[in-house]
């Protein structure tokens, strides 16, 4: 019965990542993020083309797609009280809403690389030492321009933490083991989904995001906007 339910969490968390929320917002303004910039439906391509508020949103909507099935599994087995059981809940129902983000059957299988659904299944497992990993991140982010090393520190820091909460925890062989594969498999897909980008840092032609300059845009467009409306007031 546990494989049964595992199979039907993992499949429950590949429907939900099929849902490109890149794609559904950028429809929404009346055009297609595939067709932008470096084509990827994902937060930062959102960020180039459409701003700090629709890269920002698709960033936390993307985020709850990993979240949500992982949450989901980590009660289902038990939760604080579930031990190793309820972290391979946890993983496994991330892990599906990951390859759905990733490979959606609904596009074809193209989707994006899966940075913000592993954000939110490391905020689901490790809340607060994921939540100090992204203010590092976002202090780089404000002082270098390329948003996929960035992702490259995320990720790793965060894999790396898990892995050796693992090994001091006191589980079964089998399920320690179990979530070492899930971890790995986890890593390996967001490195496998940057290639690209791996190869353009490499040859100094990555894109660069300017975190500072799209923050101090949305401030001049808050202010214009202010100043409209004392004048209509």
């Amino acid at each position: 019965m546990t494989i049964f339910w595992l199979v039907l969490l993992f499949l429950g968390g590949y429907m939900i990542g099929n849902f490109s929320f890149a794609r559904i917002i950028s429809k929404k303004q009346n055009s297609d993020i595939t067709k932008l910039g470096s084509g990827n439906p994902g937060t930062m391509n959102m960020l180039r083309n459409f701003g700090i508020k629709k890269g920002a949103l698709t960033l936390v909507l993307d985020a709850l797609k990993g979240a949500l099935p992982s949450l989901v599994g980590f009660l289902a087995f038990g939760g604080t009280a579930g031990g190793g059981m309820a972290y391979v809940g946890l993983y496994i129902g991330g892990l599906g809403a990951i390859l759905g983000h990733n490979f959606p059957v609904v596009y074809k299988f193209k989707g994006g690389k899966g940075v913000a659904c592993m954000l939110g299944i490391f905020l689901v497992a490790r809340p607060i030492e994921t939540l100090i990993v992204v203010v590092g991140v976002f202090i780089y982010l404000c002082i270098f321009d390329y948003a996929s090393f960035g992702s490259f520190l995320l990720i790793t820091a965060m894999t790396m933490l898990e892995a050796f909460r693992i090994t001091a925890m006191d589980y079964a062989f089998e399920i320690a083991l179990v979530l070492r594969l899930i971890l790995f498999v986890m890593f390996f897909l967001c490195f496998f989904m940057h290639r690209k980008n791996i190869f353009r840092l490499l040859m100094g032609k990555e894109n660069k995001v300017n975190l500072k300059k799209a923050m101090a845009k949305l401030g001049k467009k808050s202010t214009k906007k202010e100043n409209k409306q004392k004048e209509i007031g």
